[in-house]
């Protein structure tokens, strides 16, 4: 992220979020991807659109399905959930470096099972976070845009992540 005042907001918001206010804010997300995904059938539902530029989204990012945006969004829960789960168990760091280019992106077969993956993504997180217990006070994990997180500020970023999102879904639900 270029703006280091942008950086700084984002940053104190991450570190101001409860995870009960992660978990509450995530629901209402999920709640509204999965009203947009009624009606949705394999064929409309994997149609690529190209979305305008918008802030969060790379140009890579911009012509994918529904489902697409879903596996992506799966993809990221994962990545988050091992990394807050990690840093609260104390385990070392990965060997393997995530790509943050090549990892996250979905392929472009993703169907409608992508709406239960992305479900499921979400509520092991928040299932998974409660078993944790404290999430302060933990090591860090380089985010690639916002440097060293704990798994407090890692937690936070789950809604984050999902909301940069969703006006991207509002946009290719509302073109199908």
């Amino acid at each position: 992220m270029a703006n280091p005042l942008m950086k700084a907001i984002v940053r104190s918001r991450l570190q101001l979020t409860s995870s009960d206010t992660a978990e509450k804010q995530s629901m209402a997300i999920l709640k509204t991807y999965l009203q947009l995904a009624q009606g949705l059938d394999e064929n409309n539902g994997s149609l690529p659109i190209r979305v305008a530029p918008m802030a969060g989204l790379d140009d890579d990012m911009r012509g994918w399905s529904f489902f697409m945006l879903l596996r992506h969004n799966t993809i990221v829960n994962h990545e988050i959930t091992a990394t807050v789960r990690r840093l609260v168990n104390g385990d070392p760091t990965p060997t393997k470096k995530f790509d943050l280019k090549k990892d996250v992106m979905p392929s472009e077969d993703a169907g409608i099972e992508q709406i239960a993956l992305f479900k499921s993504s979400v509520l092991s997180h928040f299932k998974t976070v409660r078993s944790l217990g404290n999430l302060k006070d933990t090591g860090t994990a380089n985010h690639p845009r916002f440097g060293p997180l704990d798994a407090l500020m890692w937690n936070a970023m789950f809604p984050f992540h999902l909301k940069l999102h969703l006006k991207q879904a509002q946009l290719i639900r509302a073109a199908v």
